[in-house]
């Protein structure tokens, strides 16, 4: 029955309670020997410590640099703009409803792969050239968030 059902004997072990007197044998210096930096409170060498020697992230090479100011565009292609009807006006709210986009980033981009077939209003932060031509070409208008 579900109520008589017990973990397997050793599936569950007891945490060891330290300094609990000189009868449990953790009891007393709680299993950290006597003094030293690691018998401290907080006690032990900060991470990455190697005990004097150069330590490994310090020994690699620093290269290159990373722009914390970058912007990373979600990318929507020509030919997913055809799921929308003639005449409808594309803002990534509307990509977001529609599922082509998961999420925002810090903008959208249009990109030309593919071929668009519908007059369209697209809006959004930024394109490349050859979107913006093909979307006038294909007699709707580009609007820069």
């Amino acid at each position: 029955m579900l109520n008589e059902l017990r973990p397997v004997a050793g599936a569950r072990k007891k945490r060891k309670r330290l300094g609990r007197g000189p009868g449990s044998g953790t009891g007393g210096t709680s299993g950290k020997g006597d003094k030293g930096q690691l018998a401290r409170s907080g006690g032990g060498p900060r991470p990455g410590f190697e005990g004097g020697q150069l330590p490994f992230f310090q020994r690699l090479p620093k290269r290159g640099f990373k722009n914390v100011n970058r912007k990373e565009f979600a990318v929507i292609n020509m030919s997913e703009l055809n799921l929308f009807n003639d005449g409808d006006v594309v803002t990534p709210e509307a990509l977001i409803a529609k599922n082509v986009l998961k999420k925002l980033q810090s903008g959208v981009k249009v990109l030309a792969n593919g071929n668009l077939e519908k007059k369209l209003t697209v809006k959004a932060h930024s394109f490349s050239k050859a979107a913006e031509a093909a979307i006038v070409k294909a007699g709707g208008t580009v609007e820069v968030i």
